[in-house]
Order: structure tokens, then C-alpha cells, then sequence
């Protein structure tokens, strides 16, 4: 499954890094990737393994804002 989660709170290449680990760290998911420009993340996961509300904790976890 694919789906793009708004982040608010990136401001830098670290920020992006925290992002994309946190949520690289959440079982199921294969691939994620945020942008600082369009501030939102495109993840891919695998939804028998992981929930969009998970990968949404972990953004938050890593101290940022997912809507």
C-alpha cells in the first residue's frame, strides 16, 4: 500500500533523516521518503503488517506533527 502523510515540523536534511528512520523502523513498512518542500512523507508498507496509524506514531514519536 501506498499513501502520502502530511509532516509539519521538518525544516532541514536532519529533520527528513529523523523522519524517514522512525518510520523506516516500523515493521511492514518498504519504503519511505519525505520531502521538505511538499512537507509530507510517501510511505509504502505492507498493510497486513503495519497501519497508517502506526507510521503516524512513529512521526510523531520522532517529534514531529502527522495529520
Amino acid at each position: 500500500m501506498k499513501n502520502v502523510i502530511p509532516v509539519k515540523g521538518m525544516s532541514c536534511g536532519g529533520c527528513k533523516a529523523a523522519v524517514e528512520k522512525a518510520v523506516g523502523r516500523v515493521p511492514g513498512v518498504t519504503s519511505a521518503q519525505a520531502s521538505l518542500e511538499k512537507a509530507e512523507l510517501a510511505v509504502e508498507y505492507d498493510e497486513k503488517k503495519a497501519a497508517l496509524e502506526d507510521i503516524k506514531a512513529a512521526v510523531r514519536e520522532a517529534g514531529y506533527t502527522a495529520d
